[in-house]
């Protein structure tokens, strides 16, 4: 079994975690959505720079210092998204009335079930503690829901992301305390 170490994302990992995004779309989606839903996930979800800028987005590299998966957290009311998705919103959350983000979640398809989602939600979640947060909600696809479940998220709604190709992506926001 690996070892896995992390560390916060810096701006020269950016092209290697977009690679890494597009193929957790293309190769761990299929078994829970449609064709069209995959390749409309692409316009919903992706890399966020402003994580990376918040210094609140993780990368999780094995011994051989391969990036085997990533995500982070914000402080910001942005639910789920790239850099390229409508909607955003950067204000910042109030940690006394709302709820951290738990956000840009992905693994490498070569190294899923080794518990990479499971060490990128602890640590969103003690950083989101130490900044006063007291619970977390995320945008889950329906591939992260059973991990998301076994962690202790429960579902809040069930979101069809509308994309400009007309086929909508389902989302599930999720939320727990912490």
């Amino acid at each position: 079994m690996d070892s896995f170490s992390h560390r916060l994302a810096v701006p020269a990992d950016m092209p290697v975690l977009t690679v890494l995004m597009n193929r957790a779309i293309a190769d761990l989606l299929p078994q829970f959505l449609s064709p069209a839903e995959v390749e409309a996930s692409f316009a919903v979800m992706g890399l966020d720079t402003q994580l990376i800028e918040d210094g609140t987005y993780f990368v999780i590299e094995n011994g051989e210092g391969q990036i085997a998966g990533c995500g982070g957290w914000s402080r910001r009311a942005t639910l789920f998204g790239g850099n390229h998705t409508k909607g955003r919103d950067a204000r910042l959350l109030d940690p006394k009335t709302e709820a951290a983000r738990v956000r840009a979640m992905y693994t490498s398809p070569d190294f899923t079930r080794r518990g990479i989602g499971r060490l990128v939600l602890s640590l969103c979640e003690e950083a989101a503690r130490r900044e006063g947060f007291t619970n977390v909600e995320l945008g889950a696809t329906l591939g992260g829901k059973p991990l998301y479940e076994a962690c202790g998220y429960k579902p809040i709604e069930l979101m069809m992301v509308p994309t400009p190709g007309g086929v909508e992506v389902p989302i599930l926001r999720m939320g727990k305390p912490i």
